[in-house]
């Protein structure tokens, strides 16, 4: 069963990037600290990147975050989904107009224009049919921004939270999470490692 999974790094107090974001400062100032984990030694951080890799059937992200990990200063040979893991899956992006270009044309991105429901259910049809051909259960992942995963959350679309709870204060930057109504999650993960806490909620 293809699940749609939130999986985004949090500072203590709540922030997703640190000051000033954008496509030249991607995490914004100090925001670098929140995925210290994803290029960890540590024995646990990699088996959670692995298996997060492994898992993902296709990826959902926001048009912000799109300019960042395309533009100049984003991912390369190195650094890329899956922090070096292999796997390449597609990639669908919540736009309100497609790019005149992509840099990193070597991934599989698709650019969906009505809306962020529409996006995630492309996602999970691609994610679906990768999981025919491989043999074994994919997923959705939507790896952000903050304004994606929170929107996604408050509109009911997310079946896991995962976060990655990074031992740093921001002080400002891109929350996560903005208002909404109140909801309970059920807790069923909890790892801690030497970068971060891994925690993983169901959504009901």
């Amino acid at each position: 069963m293809t699940r749609i999974i939130a999986d985004i790094s949090v500072s203590l107090d709540g922030f997703v990037t640190g000051p000033d974001p954008g496509p030249d400062n991607g995490l914004g100032t100090g925001g670098d600290a929140l995925h210290t984990w994803a290029f960890s030694d540590d024995p646990d951080d990699r088996r959670i990147v692995r298996e997060a890799t492994d898992r993902s059937g296709a990826v959902v992200l926001g048009r912000h975050l799109f300019d960042v990990v395309d533009g100049p200063n984003g991912w390369d040979d190195t650094v890329g989904y899956g922090a070096g893991e292999v796997g390449k899956p597609p990639f669908v992006v919540v736009t309100s107009s497609p790019p005149t270009s992509v840099r990193l044309t070597d991934l599989d991105w698709t650019f969906v224009t009505t809306g962020l429901p529409d996006a995630v259910a492309v996602a999970r049809e691609r994610a679906e049919a990768a999981s025919a051909s491989s043999g074994k259960d994919l997923d959705v992942v939507l790896m952000g921004g903050g304004a994606t995963v929170g929107s996604a959350l408050e509109a009911g679309l997310v079946d896991v939270l995962s976060l990655h709870l990074a031992p740093v204060v921001l002080g400002a930057g891109t929350p996560l999470f903005t208002g909404g109504k109140p909801r309970t999650l059920v807790q069923r993960t909890v790892t801690p490692t030497s970068t971060a806490t891994h925690l993983t909620y169901e959504i009901h």
